[in-house]
């Protein structure tokens, strides 16, 4: 009884060892897994961190990039502003340049006024020596009974009324009288643009190219061109109307004209 007693106590003494040694086995093999999916989690973590940096980023070169862009939009803006008030100061140089030669014109007109008067007097005051002045004979200036302005003006009001066929002959008998004028670019311009009107469009072109022939730098040009072009396609000759427009495009590019001969080259192909 006594042998038997006493190996019962060491097996249930040995077990109650065991089972703690189990414990923290299975403890230890439980905080090595925890630390294995803490390891995997400050990985995905990690990972997660950087991800959002680089939205960080991305969110930050965008918010730039939109900076950027509008800083650049007011510029072009301002830009746009700044050339729109460069080109009405141009425009109203022009008017007053305009102004100006017209009044030079009708200076002109007035000088040449007086020297006929002259010559005629001088013809009568010489009438025993049989001699006549050299401008005697000639068309006094006098006789249109209008000022180069005036003539120009009444022309262009007749043009603006519809009124054509005045136009034309209001026109050419400026140039015939005044051919030197300030305005005699636009005087034939406006014969050109009349004829277009009377769709009468090979006398407009000729009006026009003798226009560019007669005066190439003109401020009347690019239009010119711009109306040969249109009434080539009047015509149905498409392959000069093209010619035209593209010279308006080539040599007038910041022209309005320009613009209107892009939409239209792009409507006929170019």
């Amino acid at each position: 009884m006594k042998n038997t007693f006493y190996p019962s106590i060491a097996l249930v003494l040995l077990l109650s060892a065991c089972a703690p040694q189990a414990e923290l086995v299975r403890t230890r093999s439980d905080m090595a897994g925890l630390g294995g999916d803490v390891k995997t989690l400050k990985s995905h973590v990690a990972d997660l961190q950087k991800r959002l940096e680089l939205l960080e980023a991305n969110v930050q070169g965008t918010v730039d990039a939109q900076k950027v862009m509008a800083d650049y939009g007011a510029k072009f803006d301002q830009f746009t502003t700044d050339m729109q008030l460069l080109q009405g100061k141009l425009e109203e140089n022009n008017f007053r340049l305009s102004e100006l030669n017209q009044k030079l014109d009708d200076k002109g007109f007035k000088i040449a006024e007086l020297e006929s008067r002259l010559a005629e007097l001088e013809a009568k005051v010489n009438p025993l020596t049989g001699e006549t002045s050299s401008e005697t004979g000639k068309k006094s200036p006098a006789e249109a009974g209008l000022e180069p302005s005036e003539a120009y003006r009444q022309s262009k009001a007749d043009y603006d009324k519809g009124n054509f066929e005045l136009a034309i002959a209001g026109f050419r008998n400026y140039l015939k009288q005044f051919p030197t004028s300030s305005q005699a670019d636009n005087a034939q311009y406006w014969i050109g643009e009349s004829l277009y009107a009377r769709k009468e469009y090979d006398k407009a072109i000729d009006s026009f190219q003798k226009m560019l022939k007669d005066h190439p730098k003109s401020g009347k040009a690019p239009a010119a061109k711009l109306k040969i072009g249109y009434s080539y396609l009047n015509e149905k000759n498409t392959a000069k109307a093209k010619e035209y427009l593209n010279r308006v495009v080539r040599e007038h590019p910041a022209s309005n004209e320009a613009d209107l001969a892009r939409e239209k080259l792009k409507k006929i192909g170019k």
